[in-house]
């Protein structure tokens, strides 16, 4: 706090009577409860300056502090519309690249409907000179086919499967960084 006018009067009209008492205690001269009062009275007053002096920079202090905070919350309001976005970016990606692996996948087994509609008409063609041989050749060659074919579809079903879990626990552990981050910064912030 500020020093004010009557502060001033004040102390210049205890001066006096302050110097009156600093000559009398110099000289060894007893002191009247008067003089101690008075003593007192600007101890007290120093005292009141030291503790307005102190205020001063408490006051000042909280003001810095209030000004880190601000940026604090920026930052905080910046890392999370960063991990909105990346979030969002994420999706985007995963939803790109499960379109891509669909539209792959439908092109892939379209083809091999064409490849296995020819080789089947191939296979009719050729049973017309040897029916019987031919037909017990061309039922093993399904039934082999049909196998290694549900293998595969098995296969590329169960990898498809790891890939969308792995990539949604590295989602789900982001996710749970992140949550925890911000818990933690939010019990960090509120003790303060």
């Amino acid at each position: 706090m500020n020093k004010t006018r009557v502060d001033d009067m004040l102390i210049e009209m205890i001066r006096p009577k302050i110097e009156e008492i600093e000559k009398k205690f110099s000289s060894q001269e007893p002191l009247t409860q008067d003089d101690i009062n008075t003593l007192l009275l600007k101890s007290q007053y120093n005292h009141i300056n030291h503790l307005d002096d102190k205020l001063n920079e408490t006051v000042e202090s909280v003001k810095n502090l209030e000004h880190k905070f601000e940026k604090v919350e920026q930052r905080f309001d910046y890392l999370e519309n960063k991990l909105t976005g990346d979030m969002k970016n994420l999706e985007d990606k995963l939803t790109g690249d499960m379109n891509n692996l669909e539209n792959k996948l439908t092109t892939d087994m379209k083809s091999l409907e064409e490849r296995l509609s020819n080789q089947y008409k191939n296979l009719e063609t050729k049973l017309t000179t040897d029916m019987k041989s031919l037909e017990e050749r061309l039922s093993n060659q399904y039934k082999n086919l049909e196998t290694k074919l549900t293998a595969d579809m098995k296969s590329l079903e169960e990898r498809l499967e790891t890939t969308i879990q792995k990539a949604l626990n590295k989602n789900m552990m982001l996710l749970i960084v992140v949550i925890g981050f911000f818990m933690t910064l939010s019990k960090l912030i509120d003790k303060f």
